[in-house]
């Protein structure tokens, strides 16, 4: 990684960094979001081996409901579109969204090989509509590994390095590490997870995006606003 020298903000860098290539990041996210839910919906509705429901344990009993965590549960759909926003190249685009996409077709695979789901939680999902359509969606399946956790961890950890190359602040970093343990959390909070479902998503997002920042090179000149 390379490491800026001259005085020009990190704000200004990113300013002109998130332009470039635009119609690429937005209708490349779009898209990928759009393929991934239809082969994610596709596998919660018609599993092709019986379903294992994941057990619950010590940590599952320790963290409580909390309903208000839904915000930050669908935060990360926005967090996930923050790594390709900073990214400057097209060789940088296509290789994270090949690394995202293999961290996803990882997990379908296993969801498609080994169906699971989170165990019926003693609540009355009526008194909560907004988790209560969540729960109608997402049918509390294709449990592990949470992918959920996978993308927020995967983007986060790619967040960081970028925000490094950009020479952000150490609040930002810290902005950022917050965000990514709130999602990851928020998907206990929720009940839309097990703690065995988010460590295998932890172990999967943390492996595909260290593999990813080793083969992909981010050593690219931060393009300076200032020419």
């Amino acid at each position: 990684m390379t490491h800026r020298t001259d005085k020009t903000p990190w704000y200004r860098l990113i300013a002109a960094v998130i332009p470039m290539h635009l119609y690429l990041k937005s209708i490349g996210t779009m898209l990928f979001i759009g393929l991934f839910f239809g082969a994610y919906f596709y596998l919660l509705k018609d599993p092709a081996y019986p379903t294992t429901v994941m057990p619950v344990t010590l940590p599952d009993r320790l963290i409580g409901f909390h309903p208000r965590t839904l915000t930050i549960y669908v935060s990360l759909w926005f967090y996930v579109s923050l790594p390709p926003a900073l990214l400057s190249t097209r060789r940088e685009l296509y290789g994270y969204g090949l690394s995202m996409a293999g961290t996803c077709l990882t997990a379908l695979i296993v969801f498609y090989f080994w169906p699971t789901a989170v165990p019926a939680a003693d609540i009355d999902w009526a008194l909560y509509p907004d988790i209560n359509s969540l729960k109608n969606m997402d049918a509390s399946g294709n449990a592990c590994p949470s992918l959920h956790v996978a993308t927020a961890i995967f983007s986060g950890i790619w967040l960081h390095h970028l925000l490094r190359r950009f020479a952000a602040p150490l609040w930002m970093l810290i902005l950022n590490l917050s965000w990514c343990i709130a999602i990851i959390y928020s998907t206990l909070a929720t009940r839309q997870h097990v703690a065995l479902d988010v460590l295998a998503g932890l172990a999967l997002g943390v492996l595909a995006a260290v593999l990813s920042l080793r083969y992909h090179s981010l050593t690219c000149n931060v393009p300076d606003p200032s020419i």
